[in-house]
Formats: C-alpha cells, sequence, structure tokens
C-alpha cells in the first residue's frame, strides 16, 4: 500500500463511552473512538505501564513472540458509514523462511497492539482524505484540560 500516511497519536481524550483517539500529520488529526477497555489499553503502553496480570493486547503480543512474528505496520484501510476498518501486516521469521500475513482488525485493536509494539501507523489516502479533520475537537479537550490542571494546581 503505497503513498499511505504515517499519523501519530496525538492524543487520547475520555468521552462518555470510551476514548476517542486522534490520530494527526502535516496539521490534519482525525479521530477514532474506541471502548473504555481499549481506551485505557492504549494509555498504559504508551506510558509504558505494566498491568499485574496480561490484557488482552498483552496475551496477542506473548502469542506474537512464541510464534515468533512481529508487527510490521497496522493501516487503517478503509471508512465506511462513519466504521474505520485497519489491517495488521505481521512477519514471521524462522528456519523455514519468511512469512507475511494481512489481518483484519478493528482499528482500536490495531492502534494499541502498533502502540505496544512500536510499530508505525499508517492511513490510506482515501480514508485520510474522507476523514473529517479533528483537529479542533483535540485542541478544545486539551484547553480544557489545561483548564482544568490550572484550577486544580495548589496555589504557590
Amino acid at each position: 500500500m503505497s503513498g499511505d500516511i504515517q499519523v501519530q497519536i496525538r492524543g487520547l481524550v475520555p468521552t462518555p463511552t470510551g476514548v476517542g483517539v486522534f490520530l494527526g500529520e502535516n496539521g490534519k488529526t482525525i479521530a477514532i473512538f474506541v471502548d473504555q477497555a481499549v481506551g485505557m489499553a492504549i494509555s498504559l503502553s504508551i506510558r509504558k505501564i505494566k498491568p499485574p496480570r496480561p490484557l488482552t493486547h498483552d496475551l496477542v503480543a506473548n502469542i506474537f513472540a512464541g510464534l515468533g512474528v512481529r508487527v510490521q505496520k497496522v493501516v487503517v484501510n478503509d471508512l465506511k458509514d462513519d466504521t474505520f476498518y485497519a489491517r495488521l501486516f505481521l512477519v514471521q521469521e524462522n528456519e523455514l523462511g519468511k512469512n507475511m500475513l494481512e489481518i483484519d482488525a478493528r482499528p482500536s485493536d490495531s492502534i494499541a497492539i502498533a502502540v505496544q509494539h512500536g510499530c508505525p501507523i499508517y492511513v490510506a489516502p482515501h480514508v485520510w482524505e474522507k476523514a473529517q479533520d479533528m483537529t479542533w475537537a483535540l485542541e478544545q479537550a486539551q484547553a480544557k484540560e489545561e483548564k482544568s490542571d490550572e484550577d486544580t494546581a495548589p496555589d504557590a
């Protein structure tokens, strides 16, 4: 998939029903909304915090390690009826050779796995063009968070 746009996680914003994951590049930011559990898994991975017991994405990582599988990249490859779709690109190398796999996965799980494995996240160009720019929403949430932090900061 040449021409895919590499994005970075610009922010995680709690919502009443989950977490908004904001992915951005070159002045545009798109939002993918995920459930609370996956949002927590992404947040823990970003902050490099290991939970006392493995979460689902930790289990997947352990299985990949046991099978000699490496996560190469994640691509958010489609957007239909306000629902994003993604693919995981995996590489397995062993004494038998090299095997590449492309697996359909929810963007939420794909992002969690990408963060955990330190692999890049891409968005297909047609998805990037079609997705609404949500930079304003991220900036608004960050400003609200900063104001809240100021209001709760102890007086010097």
